[in-house]
């Protein structure tokens, strides 16, 4: 009788994966101009404003994004690859912008956000830009404090001249009018104010010859 036994090789070892690459976070655009705070007269020949930031690393493309100050209405210019643009905006308004940087994945970073006042035909004094708030924090609910709420702000003339400030706070929409504080120099107070109760105000910040408003904040009271 014939026995056949079949001989086979031992089974190949399979072939590793290559590893997948590493995609490094971008790093974050550094501003170069407009300037910072400072009113911007220069427009390139097309009349328009030219923005432009140093390169970041791993980067692949920027998004820029402008913001009117006045209405908070929104300018996106997405996927550029130089590191510089120009656009076209309205003179004689106050605006912000900062940069996105991009890698080829879904990473980003967004750069510091600078603002700048576009200067109108002529103009020789510059509004204030709005001022900003630093407390509360929008939205926020607020324990106060010995029995007061402090709010506080900052604000910048791009003239660098002394400013003086206008709170107005009520509980309808922050547009009544009501003056909490006229004319101070200060960029903070304390008010006694009802509790589980929701205020809006905002900051009239003046130059002495123009004057700017900020966007109406609001915040609730603790119970």
């Amino acid at each position: 009788m014939l026995f056949m036994v079949a001989c086979s090789k031992d089974n190949p070892e399979p072939t590793p994966n290559p590893p997948t690459p590493t995609i490094n976070a971008p790093g974050k655009a550094t501003l170069k101009s407009p300037a910072n705070n400072q009113a911007c007269e220069e427009l390139n020949s097309a009349g328009q404003v030219s923005f432009s930031w140093e390169a970041s690393s791993d980067t692949k493309r920027y998004d820029l994004t402008i913001t009117n100050l006045n209405t908070q209405g929104v300018s996106n210019q997405n996927n550029i690859t130089a590191t510089s643009t120009a656009v076209s905006l309205a003179k004689g308004v106050p605006y912000s912008w900062s940069v996105t940087s991009r890698n080829d994945g879904s990473q980003s970073s967004t750069s510091t956000t600078w603002q700048f006042y576009l200067a109108g035909d002529g103009e020789v004094n510059y509004a204030p830009f709005p001022a900003t708030v630093i407390s509360p924090i929008p939205g926020n609910v607020i324990e106060p404090t010995n029995d007061l709420i402090t709010l506080s702000w900052s604000g910048v003339d791009p003239d660098q001249e002394p400013l003086t400030y206008t709170i107005e706070l009520d509980t309808i929409d922050g547009l009544q009018g009501i003056a909490v504080i006229e004319n101070t120099a200060d960029t903070s107070t304390q008010l006694s104010l009802e509790a589980d109760t929701i205020y809006y105000w905002r900051i009239i910040s003046s130059d002495g010859t123009n004057s700017s408003t900020s966007i109406v904040y609001s915040f609730k009271t603790a119970q």
